[in-house]
């Protein structure tokens, strides 16, 4: 029988801020930070630093975890720029955590829709913005919207990005 662990990714800061009548100050976030690191929660995703004041002056503090990975939240390179060059994940690497959960779309609605860029080009920007917190020796979750609802729809996109995701990390 093997040991396999199952990793809780809490969103509580990211996610639950976003609740309706929900306004984390600092001290929430670290107060509830805290608590999910005293309950051995694996990853805590503290916020999207860049997003807004709070998450922003939030990653600059210095939060002591025992039991926790501290998170950094934000979206792939926008499209037109270079990684290195993107605000957004600028902010996420000067967020100073050991690990980064971006998202990127991989329904081809929001590419089409939401991004107004083409399929090609979205590969590009996920290949690219994650590129970078692999060579940044970021620990790296991918998070890819609605990926199991258009599975069949979009499977040669995730086979594309996830097989290059393990040529990487083969050739180190």
């Amino acid at each position: 029988m093997t040991k396999d662990k199952i990793f809780i990714f809490d969103t509580t800061l990211r996610d639950g801020a976003q609740t309706q009548g929900v306004d984390f100050s600092i001290d929430d976030k670290i107060k509830i930070a805290h608590a999910l690191d005293s309950l051995g929660v694996d990853y805590i995703e503290g916020g999207w630093p860049g997003a807004n004041p709070t998450d922003t002056e939030f990653f600059q503090k210095k939060i002591k975890l025992n039991n926790s990975i501290m998170t950094a939240f934000g979206m792939t390179k926008k499209a037109g720029r270079s990684a290195e060059n993107d605000p957004g994940l600028s902010s996420i690497l000067n967020s100073n955590t050991p690990s980064v959960c971006l998202v990127g779309k991989s329904w081809d609605f929001h590419v089409d829709v939401a991004l107004g860029i083409s399929k090609e080009e979205n590969l590009e920007n996920i290949s690219e913005s994650t590129k970078l917190f692999v060579k940044e020796k970021k620990n790296l979750c991918l998070m890819l919207n609605i990926f199991l609802m258009v599975l069949n729809i979009i499977k040669n996109i995730h086979y594309h990005v996830l097989n290059q995701h393990m040529i990487m990390e083969r050739d180190g």
